[in-house]
């Protein structure tokens, strides 16, 4: 997230996330999402990203929520509410880049999904 000063007037900031998660969030089946940073309470757009975690696919629960949704990958699909967001104290150590990460996270109680998904690129 930029420390950046924001422009005056109406605008919302916007999120990624990979489907499966995308449509899980909107069905109220996944409440809490791992970001490397903090994340301001408020509404946010949901875009989903141009790609498919294909391997989440295979999960049971996630099979289940996903049933019959249409999968829309590319576009704004819907709302969020981001009602909290907290560091995680444990801090975690990747085996490979052997740097320290600490973890932020936000839990959304209210979601809203768009009648008619908005196609816009995300970031490259």
């Amino acid at each position: 997230m930029s420390t950046a000063a924001l422009p005056e007037g109406d605008w919302i900031r916007g999120i990624s996330v990979r489907q499966p998660y995308a449509a899980c969030i909107l069905a109220g089946a996944k409440t809490v999402e791992n970001r490397p940073a903090r994340w301001r309470t408020g509404w946010v757009l949901l875009h989903t990203s141009k790609n498919v975690d294909q391997p989440a696919l295979r999960i049971p629960l996630i099979g289940r929520t996903i049933r019959g949704r249409e999968l829309v990958t590319g576009a704004v699909v819907g709302v969020a509410r981001i009602t909290g967001c907290h560091q995680d104290l444990e801090v975690r150590r990747p085996a490979l880049s052997g740097r320290t990460r600490v973890t932020g996270s936000w839990c959304s109680t209210t979601c809203r999904s768009c009648r008619c998904p908005a196609r816009r690129a995300g970031r490259s």
